[in-house]
């Protein structure tokens, strides 16, 4: 597998830098060019006869249909974060695939393989993350419906380019997630939650998670956005800072969250992943209250070991398990 991707990564790479020389445009805008020319396999007209050339060799030495979606996938998050370094902006940084893929494991344990659902990212960035969910679950794969919200026109535009070299289909929306989206309630949320101040003051007004003075914290209003666009007894997976609960305003979060919510479990992402302990980052788990939800008799805390020890991981996963088999 790892052979593929890299041939998707390259080909990818490398057509990228022909179309921004040729264009003059950044590595970024040249990866959806690129990108959508692998797609859809048709070339501009007028093109100047040798970029033509160059365009059209680079399209025949590759065959689309070789690859699995996880592989066009991970091909395209190389290049993507290829043409992501040097870039300093948080939003502008792709969820970790261990996290995307650990986050599928438990989207699966949690929901189950039984029937359909559907699957929403309040802040996809370029849809890394809901791909990675989605290509967990191997049995539903095919009837989860997908939808996604960014802000950022390079990033919705990446999201775009990834749903179709996966052939899947997306309802993406292109806005501010804080304001009014035009989407019914879904049965899951997942989301690498985008940490710091939310600077629309007006909009937070409008949320009971809002700051009583200054502005409100943008983390605090996704996860109450994400609660309010969720199904009753739905499930929420969310990448938060491990300092949550730690703010200035945690007691108005844990005051919300109890009156809307119970808190499933809380696992704190491994240290060696972050630069430093106030960098580090966990999946918090919600469900959200309704009729039929209680309480979990015991919360599921752990802290998670390097992905890369794989018999430290095992135990982990051991006591996962036995804590869903205590709870069902």
């Amino acid at each position: 597998m790892e052979q593929q991707i890299e041939i998707i990564f390259k080909w990818l790479d490398e057509t990228t830098e022909i179309i921004t020389k040729q264009e003059d445009v950044p590595y970024l805008d040249g990866l959806i060019a690129a990108s959508e020319l692998l797609f859809y396999r048709e070339l501009p007209d007028d093109l100047e006869p040798t970029y033509e050339q160059q365009l059209q060799t680079k399209l025949s030495q590759i065959n689309l249909s070789e690859y699995t979606g996880e592989m066009r996938r991970k091909g395209l998050q190389l290049a993507i974060l290829k043409g992501m370094k040097g870039q300093t902006q948080q939003h502008h940084y792709i969820t970790p695939d261990t996290v995307g893929m650990f986050i599928g494991y438990l989207v699966q344990r949690f929901v189950g393989t039984e029937k359909p659902y559907t699957l929403f990212d309040p802040a996809c960035g370029t849809a890394n993350l809901l791909f990675a969910v989605l290509n967990q679950q191997e049995v539903l794969k095919e009837s989860i419906k997908l939808y996604g919200s960014e802000v950022d026109p390079t990033l919705i535009r990446l999201a775009y380019i990834n749903a179709n070299l996966q052939e899947k289909e997306v309802e993406f929306f292109h806005q501010d997630s804080l304001k009014p989206i035009l989407l019914e309630p879904v049965d899951v949320v997942v989301s690498d939650l985008p940490v710091g101040y939310y600077p629309d003051d007006e909009t937070a007004q409008g949320y009971e998670l809002k700051a009583e003075q200054d502005h409100s914290y943008s983390h605090h209003l996704f996860i109450e956005q994400s609660i309010k666009y969720t199904k009753e007894g739905g499930y929420l997976f969310f990448v938060v800072p491990s300092m949550l609960f730690e703010s200035d305003q945690k007691d108005q979060l844990q005051a919300y969250l109890k009156k809307h919510a119970h808190i499933v479990g809380l696992l704190q992402l491994p240290e060696s992943m972050f630069k430093n302990e106030t960098m580090r980052k966990s999946i918090f788990v919600l469900q959200k209250k309704g009729e039929a939800t209680k309480d979990p008799k015991k919360v599921m805390l752990a802290d998670l070991p390097s992905f890369k020890e794989a018999e430290a991981m095992q135990q982990v996963l051991q006591q996962l398990n036995q804590w869903f088999e205590n709870e069902r």
